[in-house]
């Protein structure tokens, strides 16, 4: 199993590196190829046990929280490995990518006697550019996701899918690993320059309140600097858990 996610984990990061322009781009041509422009990191819980993997390429975000004990960075490493091997930029079924990353936890969980509760949240978000850019989502488990658009107040574009208060834990309804069918939220929402799309895992739900990081979310500052004080909200409040936050503006130049 060890070298299982060692193999996935080289792969993402195979998947990540950048690579140049091929040819000459023509002189006195601007550069305005639409994009997220993208700052994110996971803030280590207290109890010091890795839970939480994410992946940034140009136009596609996936976070993933492995949620029992032990396990839990293999269960998120499995998902991740899946979502980079559907290339979901480049095929429109993003319930389809939610489904393999299922098969690959699921099927890992029933391979290994040592590992018999894999289970892990996804939220996969992909910029489709084109001629009306949108970013279209898929979501399972208790994590968020957030459309902050230029000049309006955040709104959640998905709902937990866990047993208790949002934020407070509980058990988890829908997961990658369960062994019920998997029933992934899906959607899309129609973008423009300026606006802010947040990925965040339930250790900063739980860690800082969904009102509080409304207000983190919009004051203004970059996305570097906005995952800074949320950084340093973070560690005043000590969460427990693993928590993740990306952070992603839409450009067009």
């Amino acid at each position: 199993m060890t070298f299982l996610v060692i193999s996935i984990l080289v792969g993402c990061l195979s998947v990540m590196t950048a690579r140049g322009r091929q040819g000459n781009w023509p002189s006195g041509m601007p550069v305005t190829r639409p994009r997220l422009v993208t700052a994110g990191g996971t803030y280590a819980g207290w109890r010091g046990r890795p839970a939480d993997a994410y992946v940034i390429q140009e136009r596609l975000v996936a976070v993933a929280h492995g949620t029992n004990g032990e396990p839990a960075c293999t269960a998120a490493a499995l998902a991740l490995g899946a979502v980079v091997a559907a290339r979901p930029q480049y095929q429109a079924d993003l319930d389809e990518c939610a489904q393999l990353a299922h098969r690959a936890v699921r099927t890992a969980a029933l391979r290994n006697a040592s590992t018999p509760e894999l289970v892990s949240t996804l939220d996969v978000v992909v910029l489709e550019p084109g001629e009306r850019p949108s970013l279209r989502f898929v979501h399972v488990g208790d994590g968020a996701i957030w459309h902050c658009a230029k000049g309006a107040e955040p709104q959640p574009l998905t709902t937990p899918h866990s047993f208790g208060e949002p934020g407070k834990g509980g058990r988890l309804l829908r997961g990658l690993g369960l062994p019920s069918a998997l029933n992934p939220e899906v959607g899309s929402v129609p973008l423009r320059p300026g606006d802010r799309v947040v990925i965040v895992s339930d250790g900063v739900v739980r860690a800082l309140g969904a009102a509080r990081m409304k207000e983190l979310f919009t004051d203004g500052v970059s996305p570097g600097a906005c995952l800074d004080r949320l950084y340093d909200e973070m560690a005043a409040a000590e969460p427990e858990d693993d928590a993740t936050v990306i952070i992603a503006d839409y450009v067009t130049a």
